[in-house]
């Protein structure tokens, strides 16, 4: 019997890896048309055109133009649950979990590449026009949420069978907020005199889960 585990670890198909392609060249494009004109300024159809694809592609995907920065904004997130997957499970739950959620934390926001400084530049410029903007601030909402939703599947490997899963809930919820919190702080700061996001993020998670009692064991 496939687990849900087993889905959630299966290599993508190829079909798919093409669907999130065109999804991201889609949320790029968006991302370039929002920071020269705004969201207001700018229609689906200028999307679908500069990221060379029929409008009807683009709604396919999308159901409107402020949707279509989703794989962009969780592109971040994605990195970190994968980051954070490639940890070997500990002796038991506790400090060793704590570590390896920082770490991959840590890990995911600072970028070693022109990609991952690419990703983190595009989501400082969506996090800032998204203060204007309740379609994107509902965008990112979302973003957090389904990450949060993905990630219990890799802290139950990590904390093993038998842990409370509400403890895990917790868990799950707390470190998702920590990201998101570093993260619009970050751009809601000056870029020359704020702290990194990495450096936001080791504060927010200690903060967020100092009393949380499957991290403290």
């Amino acid at each position: 019997m496939t687990t849900k585990q087993d889905r959630t670890s299966r290599s993508p198909s190829l079909t798919e890896r093409r669907k999130a392609a065109t999804q991201l060249d889609i949320a790029r494009a968006a991302a370039e048309l929002f920071a020269d004109k705004g969201p207001d300024g700018t229609t689906a159809e200028e999307i679908a055109g500069r990221a060379g694809v029929a409008l009807r592609t683009f709604y396919r995907y999308f159901r409107n133009k402020q949707d279509a920065v989703g794989p962009l904004l969780s592109s971040g997130g994605d990195r970190w649950r994968a980051l954070l997957a490639e940890t070997a499970p500990g002796p038991g739950p506790g400090a060793d979990l704590a570590r390896a959620i920082e770490s991959a934390a840590v890990a995911s926001l600072s970028p070693q590449d022109d990609v991952g400084a690419e990703g983190l530049r595009w989501t400082r410029g969506l996090l800032r026009a998204a203060e204007n903007d309740p379609a994107l601030r509902a965008v990112w909402c979302q973003v957090n949420h389904d990450s949060e939703e993905r990630l219990l599947p890799v802290l139950a490997r990590l904390a093993g069978p038998d842990t409370d899963p509400l403890e895990l809930r917790l868990v799950a919820a707390a470190a998702t907020s920590a990201i998101r919190v570093s993260l619009e702080a970050w751009a809601a700061s000056d870029a020359d005199t704020a702290e990194s996001p990495a450096q936001l993020v080791v504060r927010c998670l200690r903060e967020l889960t100092a009393g949380l009692p499957l991290l403290t064991r």
